[in-house]
């Protein structure tokens, strides 16, 4: 907030249009983005939240950070249990960025109007009465996400506790097989599905160490999770964002899906790799 009220985030309008405009978002959007790449989605909300900006260009940035955040430690976390950090860090930002392109032709949001920092400062009411609106806004969109995410909280640990999840893995086997993971991986696939890489880094690490998976399995595995992961907690974060629920669920699995079998193509260059077990 402190930055938009400035102008200076608008000084920064030369380095990072040409890499902004590549995702059709305006440089200010660089922002939230980078603030949800090195911490989390909760970050980068924190930082989209004083942006007046269209609802295609919210959409935009909605899916990016959907695919690409927490890089640091989710990127450990999958390097504990199967796929390098570099390997799942240039997965992850490879594939926001190339969903991010293809939605942002399909969107064709209208260009935001450019600012200088003298006319944006201009424009701003006092810091006083900025951290005040700022202040009003933030805990209005605290209390959206406080009464939307509770009980989403409440039944997942529900789920957890009552050991329901194995349930539910049994039937899944045709959607595993379609997203391109095995069956035998369900439990790992649906406790990241259902908890994300942070919360149920415990059960991802432990099991991929105890489950014998081969190494190319747990590749797929951790290309499809990287990408599509916590699909009920994180994507109802931005329902208060005006987003359409598809953008919120649909690119996100496709761009899983295809980076899963992307990752199967390439692995047949190396075929004699596919029975070797992971290590432990």
């Amino acid at each position: 907030m402190l930055l938009v009220h400035s102008g200076l985030i608008h000084r920064l309008d030369v380095l990072l249009d040409p890499v902004m405009g590549l995702l059709g978002l305006p440089s200010v959007a660089a922002l939230p983005l980078l603030v949800g790449l090195l911490t989390d989605i909760y970050g980068g909300i924190a930082a989209m939240a004083p942006l007046s900006l269209s609802v295609a260009h919210m959409t935009l940035m909605t899916v990016f950070m959907l695919i690409a955040h927490n890089l640091p430690q989710e990127g450990a976390v999958q390097a504990k249990s199967g796929l390098s950090f570099v390997k799942a860090t240039a997965v992850r930002l490879g594939t926001a960025v190339i969903t991010v392109a293809l939605m942002a032709q399909i969107l064709q949001p209208e260009a935001a109007p450019a600012m200088v920092a003298s006319q944006a400062a201009a424009a701003q009411p006092s810091l006083s009465a900025a951290l005040g609106v700022w202040a009003v806004d933030t805990l209005a969109l605290c209390a959206k996400i406080f009464l939307i995410l509770t009980p989403l909280m409440v039944v997942l640990e529900i789920l957890k506790q009552y050991q329901v999840i194995e349930k539910i893995v049994r039937p899944m086997g045709p959607l595993l097989s379609l997203i391109g993971v095995e069956r035998h991986m369900g439990l790992l696939w649906l406790t990241a599905a259902l908890f994300g890489l942070a919360y149920g880094s415990a059960v991802i690490v432990e099991e991929t160490r105890e489950g014998h998976f081969s190494e190319p399995e747990l590749e797929r595995l951790q290309a499809s999770i990287g990408i599509n992961h916590a699909v009920i907690e994180d994507p109802v974060l931005f329902l208060p964002f005006s987003v359409h629920p598809f953008w919120l669920w649909v690119p996100r699995l496709v761009a899983a899906i295809a980076a899963v079998y992307v990752v199967r193509g390439l692995q047949k260059l190396r075929p004699e790799k596919d029975s070797e077990p992971a290590a432990p």
